[in-house]
């Protein structure tokens, strides 16, 4: 289940998407995670997933490799729908058992949630899957940067987001080698109930921790011993410069967010006639 998780990782292909300025892709992630959250209806969430399924075609990245990183969080989508779907209050209940109800609005809310999540995890990996992690600190200290004249240390930000981005795989492959030491001695991650294996991973906990923490400190000494000074006066190897297909795309995510706010304004009106009539 470790080697599932994408989030972080860059899958190298020869796409429009990978080429595409990672300004534009940051813009293009937040623009469509608040698009999911503004959906509330099923055509709303229709313009979602075609936009989402084009992406996907011209990214050219794998759909299965995609979905794969969705296993990693299966409890997580199961706790979700459930918490949804028990706690919501609604006036159609249909059904009741103790002090568990089930309503329309529960069933509504849960479903919509657990796409909302399926769709945050596929979009996202869609950004760090097409861009390396150098490329999206650049991005992201170039478009913070009027941020630094109130005096917010942008380039911090950025270099923690790039270590903390390339972090990932390696403590997944950290975790990977503890789960085999320790199996080799006897242990069992994968036999019992889920209460079971919780706890089995408890022991992991202690050196996955410890390792992290001395990959820290050397990554700090090693900065430090090249006088690594982070901030104004740094010049960039490869300069960010909008192309041709940058402003292409910006006008694409344009058209989706106007789409996104015709129809949070004007969307619920027309489909409440519809139903009406």
């Amino acid at each position: 289940m470790l080697r599932d998780i994408t989030l972080g990782q860059y899958y190298p292909a020869d796409s429009v998407l990978h080429k595409l300025d990672p300004r534009v892709k940051l813009m293009g992630a937040l623009v469509y995670i608040v698009s999911l959250f503004t959906f509330r209806d099923a055509v709303g969430f229709a313009a979602a997933t075609v936009f989402l399924i084009c992406i996907i075609r011209i990214s050219k990245v794998p759909f299965s490799y995609m979905v794969k990183g969705l296993k990693a969080i299966v409890v997580l989508m199961i706790i979700t729908a459930l918490f949804n779907l028990f706690l919501t209050p609604g006036k159609q209940v249909l059904v009741t058992y103790g002090i568990l109800t089930i309503t329309m609005e529960g069933v509504k809310n849960a479903v919509f949630m657990l796409v909302r999540l399926i769709y945050l995890i596929v979009g996202t990996s869609i950004m760090t899957l097409t861009t390396t992690p150098n490329q999206l600190t650049d991005g992201l200290e170039k478009a913070l940067m009027p941020l630094s004249k109130i005096r917010v240390p942008v380039h911090s930000i950025a270099m923690i987001m790039s270590i903390a981005l390339r972090f990932i795989p390696i403590l997944i492959e950290e975790t990977d080698i503890i789960m085999k030491a320790q199996m080799a001695r006897g242990a069992d991650f994968e036999s019992g109930n889920l209460i079971r294996r919780v706890k089995a991973m408890v022991p992991l906990l202690v050196p996955l921790f410890v390792s992290a923490f001395r990959r820290a400190d050397d990554l700090a000494m090693a900065m430090e011993a090249r006088c690594y000074v982070g901030g104004r006066g740094r010049t960039k190897m490869k300069p960010l410069r909008y192309q041709k297909e940058d402003y292409q795309a910006y006008l694409i995510l344009a058209g989706y967010l106007g789409v996104m706010i015709a129809w949070r304004v004007f969307g619920a009106r027309i489909w409440g006639l519809k139903l009406g009539a």
